[in-house]
This record gives structure tokens, C-alpha cells and sequence, in this order.
């Protein structure tokens, strides 16, 4: 099995050199007795607790509701080309409308559920802990699966009564990590308690070239209790006021992107929040194979050491930070 593996990752780096991730992932997951073409090979990380190793770029599902067979056509596109890249990370959450039963329903139909690492998440409002509990089997139900790879309580909403609960789950082997997450600054002081309290293997947190508050205190803790740290928000914020590309949309790509392998600036913002040494992967919105091709981009090549992680900093205060 590890030749066969090997050689797949050899053979698909031409095909994804020439853009065709999407479109064979499209013909090729509806005929499950065909062999895999070779995954474009890809950076990946260790999760601490484990060793298991994930690709560093995964997907985010905020907006896996669609609303016509076109937009569901272009979503199982992204998943199958997703895990036929080798990567495998599909962020969703209760809250996410459709999302999970999207997700369930997409990776059933491509048959690559056992190529992908499923994170959901939980809260229990006022510590209703039946809440969380009945949230946690709906989410099976809706993602058709009968183990969670990562469980998160969603903005430490129900921190108390969710641990243990958790943590009975992962002994059982119904959930495989446990996790927190916050997408906003002013919960980074609590995060870092739960690192340093809580027996924790990932937390999700907001950071890119344009926040770096979580640089601060979130991901040395992170770093130093061996908890892994999965990112939203690479690319700032949906609203165009929040957005990394409305800053950018009529600068060209600077000089130095070529010394880092990067031809887009969304690989730039990528490429920058990977290579931090605390991050295991981004979860970047995605919805069309185009923006998947792009952003596995940066998850190749070279990343940049600390002295290049400065320049793009310096650069990006100096012409951008406004």
C-alpha cells in the first residue's frame, strides 16, 4: 500500500502542474472502481498529540449552502479535488446552515469520506449540556459518519460542561480530537487559559499577514502545550472593509513572492500563516475548484523562515495597513 501511495503521489504532480486537479476529480469521483491519479504533493504538519499528519491547507464551509444545483455541482468539485490533491481538512459547524448536511451528502455521492479529516463544532448555550450532546449526534447524522474526526466547542460557547463530555466521547472513539475555537481578539486571554488548563489537541483561531494579534499569546501557548492550531480567517473577513484582496486589488504582486514560490496574492497570505511553527493548517473559504487550484498552491514549495515572515510583514504595514 505505501508503494501504490508513493507512486500515485509521483505520477498526479504533472496533472496538477497543468490545473487539472478539478476537472479529473470531477469525471473520476463518479466512478469509484477507477484508480486514483497521483495527489500533487503537499506540505504537511504534524498534529502534536498524534503525529498524524495533515495537509496544511484545508477548506472552510461557511458558505456550503447552495441554493442551486450549479452551486452544489461547483462545492463537490472543491471536495473531490480536495482529497485528490492529498489534502484533506473540511472545516463546518452546526451554525453553518446547510453545510454539514451538504458535506455528508457530497462526500457519500464522490465515496472519499475515509480520505477526509471532518471538523465540526458544538456549543451548549448557558452550559445546557443535553444541547451539546444532541448537537454532537445530529452532526453524525448530517455528515453520515459515525466517528468525528475534531469536535470544537464553537467561540468557547460551553466550555464547563463540554471537556468532560468530550472527553468521554474521544475515550468511546466516537470523536478522534478535541478543540476549541474563536474567530474574534477579544476571546484570545480565555483561549490561552483553556491551552493551559484543558487537555486540548487543536484550537481554531483568527490570524493573517494583516492580524497578527493571535501571534501575540495564542500560538506561542499553542506551541508550548503541543496543541495544534487550525486558522480561520487567512484571508481577513468576507466584508470588503475586512478583506485582505480589497487592499490589495490593484497592487501587483511583489518581487519577493517569486523567492517563496508564491504567483497569487492569496498564496502570499497563505504561505505566511502556514509557515508559522505553531500553525497545522488554514481552513480558507472555498467554493469553486479555481480557488481551491490557487490556494493548494501555497501549500508547495518553499515557506518562508523568520527573516522572510518579518519582510512581509514590514511590507505589508508599510503599503497596506491603514
Amino acid at each position: 500500500m505505501t508503494g501504490r501511495r508513493e507512486a500515485i503521489k509521483v505520477g498526479l504532480a504533472a496533472l496538477a502542474g497543468a490545473g487539472s486537479i478539478g476537472a479529473w476529480a470531477a469525471e473520476k469521483s463518479k466512478d469509484k472502481d477507477e484508480p486514483r491519479p497521483p495527489a500533487a504533493p503537499l506540505i504537511t504538519k504534524a498534529v502534536p498529540s498524534t503525529g498524524e499528519r495533515l495537509a496544511v491547507i484545508g477548506v472552510g464551509t461557511n458558505n456550503y449552502s447552495p441554493t442551486t444545483p450549479e452551486e452544489k455541482a461547483a462545492r463537490r468539485e472543491v471536495l473531490a479535488g480536495l482529497t485528490a490533491a492529498g489534502a484533506s481538512v473540511i472545516d463546518t459547524a452546526p451554525a453553518y446552515r446547510q453545510s454539514e448536511e451538504t458535506i455528508g451528502d457530497l462526500l457519500a455521492d464522490i465515496g472519499n469520506r475515509k480520505d477526509a479529516f471532518i471538523a465540526t463544532k458544538v456549543t451548549a448555550d448557558n452550559g445546557n449540556l443535553a444541547q451539546g450532546v444532541a448537537m454532537i449526534e445530529e452532526s453524525k447524522r448530517r455528515l453520515r459518519t459515525s466517528v468525528l474526526d475534531l469536535v470544537q466547542i464553537h467561540s468557547l460557547n460551553g466550555v464547563d460542561v463540554l471537556f468532560p463530555h468530550l472527553a468521554e466521547l474521544k475515550k468511546k472513539g466516537e470523536i478522534r480530537y478535541v478543540g476549541i475555537t474563536t474567530s474574534s481578539g477579544t476571546q484570545h486571554d480565555a483561549m490561552v487559559k483553556l491551552i493551559n488548563s484543558q487537555p486540548l489537541d487543536f484550537v481554531q483561531v483568527d490570524y493573517s499577514l494583516a492580524n497578527r494579534a493571535a501571534a501575540e499569546a495564542v500560538l506561542p501557548a499553542a506551541l508550548a502545550k503541543r496543541v495544534g492550531v487550525l486558522v480561520n480567517l487567512p484571508f481577513g473577513g468576507r466584508r470588503p472593509e475586512n478583506s485582505l484582496f480589497s487592499r490589495v486589488r490593484n497592487a501587483e504582486i511583489p518581487q519577493w513572492a517569486a523567492e517563496i514560490g508564491a504567483t497569487t496574492w492569496g498564496q502570499i497570505f497563505l504561505k505566511y500563516v502556514i509557515s508559522h511553527p505553531a500553525v497545522t493548517a488554514a481552513i480558507p473559504g472555498m467554493t469553486r475548484i479555481a480557488h481551491l487550484e490557487d490556494n493548494l498552491g501555497a501549500a508547495r514549495g518553499r515557506l518562508p523562515d523568520a527573516m522572510m515572515r518579518a519582510r512581509m510583514e514590514k511590507y505589508w504595514d508599510q503599503n497596506f495597513d491603514s
